[in-house]
């Protein structure tokens, strides 16, 4: 037996300092970022909203964000430039010094010239309204190498969509009350009241899906009186829109036949389908149009993803209607535009907490890594195409944002 008192021999290598008690790493959380934004004024398609209000601009700069907005770029939704200044926005009178900001937000897409006026990596958030978007206005975004964010395609944590919902519910409703005015003789109609009087017939409304468009247009439609018919292809859909409504109604999943029939004596027809990627299905062809009787009103909401009638058209509020086999057509886009004030604050309500989201994950990169939602509304990354649809319908090679990012950003 050995000696028991005999060293036992540790090489050096094992006593060297990795091998000692380290100090503990903690986690540091990312710098808060400034950020810069810039608001241009809107300059097409009639459109009256603003991105930001004041309330918001408030908030923003309260926390040490910069905000420049073009001069009158809060008129047409009642907001002065006073009003602006007065809670620490900057006024610019050039829209140059507008797009020198690393954040751009517009109610609207930019057009040709405004994206010549924008520089590599700027963030760009705007609705991306397909009929009115071309190739070139995609690979000038591409040239640019911003990073661009379609509004209607953001999610929120519940995997909704913000900002559709909030313009749903206010097109939902204008589009109702639009139609009722459109049936009037005043404005070319066949003199028709939607509610109906004491021994007359109520006017009948088709409504074209179930989501958050078709709730509030049934709503409306209801409280003035009409007898409504709602199609979806969902059965979930259609049964929670009953079960909203608090009553029953007709519906029907989307049978051609079915539609038709209930197309022939329709006063009014509402196109409320949202296409949560891409273009909106086209449900009404142009047969279906021809047979609907003389004076007849489509107002089709779903014109800012393409349009659900075959002989839809986009329009603008200027010259918001035309007629087509005597049927009276009402394809504006940007429909929530008509009550300016109320939707522009709508869309700055949802559009504040991402900027301080972004602000406080130290880059707009790392919060659209680490955001799905927000991930799911990207187009354009810094000269790449990442919606799938877009290169497709216009002939573009695309990139999935999730395999570009995670090989490294």
């Amino acid at each position: 037996m050995g000696d028991s008192k005999q060293k036992v021999h540790i090489p050096e290598s094992l006593m060297s300092e990795q091998f000692q008690p380290q100090t503990e790493m903690l986690q540091v959380a990312p710098k808060p970022n400034k950020l810069y934004i810039g608001v241009p004024k809107e300059s097409i398609i009639q459109e009256n909203r603003v991105a930001l209000v004041p309330s918001s601009v408030q908030t923003l700069v309260s926390r040490g964000h910069r905000v420049v907005l073009e001069a009158g770029a809060g008129e047409k939704s009642n907001f002065s430039d006073h009003d602006y200044s007065e809670v620490g926005a900057e006024i610019a009178y050039s829209r140059e010094k507008v797009y020198k900001a690393s954040t751009i937000l517009k109610v609207a897409p930019p057009t040709l010239e405004e994206i010549k006026l924008m520089s590599p990596n700027q963030l760009l958030i705007t609705p991306l309204q397909l009929p009115i978007i071309n190739a070139d206005y995609i690979k000038e975004l591409q040239r640019k190498r911003v990073i661009a964010l379609a509004m209607e395609y953001m999610k929120d944590e519940s995997g909704g969509f913000p900002v559709v919902r909030i313009m749903s519910e206010q097109a939902g409703l204008c589009a109702m009350l639009t139609a009722a005015e459109l049936l009037t003789k005043s404005n070319g109609g066949p003199g028709v009241l939607l509610g109906g009087v004491s021994g007359v017939p109520s006017a009948k409304v088709v409504i074209l899906g179930a989501g958050i468009v078709a709730e509030y247009a049934t709503r409306t439609a209801l409280g003035l009186g009409a007898e409504v018919r709602v199609f979806d292809d969902s059965i979930y859909k259609l049964r929670r829109l009953q079960s909203l409504i608090g009553r029953q109604l007709y519906t029907s999943v989307m049978n051609p036949v079915y539609l038709a029939r209930e197309l022939v004596d329709a006063d009014v027809v509402i196109g409320a389908i949202h296409s949560k990627l891409g273009r909106t299905p086209m449900v009404v062809n142009e047969d279906m149009v021809a047979n609907m009787k003389p004076g007849a009103v489509i107002v089709d909401v779903s014109i800012d993803q393409g349009g659900c009638f075959e002989t839809s058209e986009v329009t603008t509020h200027e010259k918001p209607t035309f007629i087509k086999h005597d049927v009276i057509h009402y394809c504006v886009p940007n429909i929530a535009s008509k009550i300016s004030r109320t939707s522009s604050i709508a869309v700055s309500n949802i559009l504040t907490p991402i900027l301080l989201n972004a602000a406080s994950s130290g880059s707009v990169e790392r919060v659209i890594f680490n955001d799905y939602g927000l991930r799911n509304g990207v187009y354009i990354y810094k000269g790449k195409l990442t919606n799938e649809y877009l290169g497709k319908r216009f002939q573009i090679n695309s990139t999935n944002l999730d395999l570009y990012l995670t090989s490294g950003y």
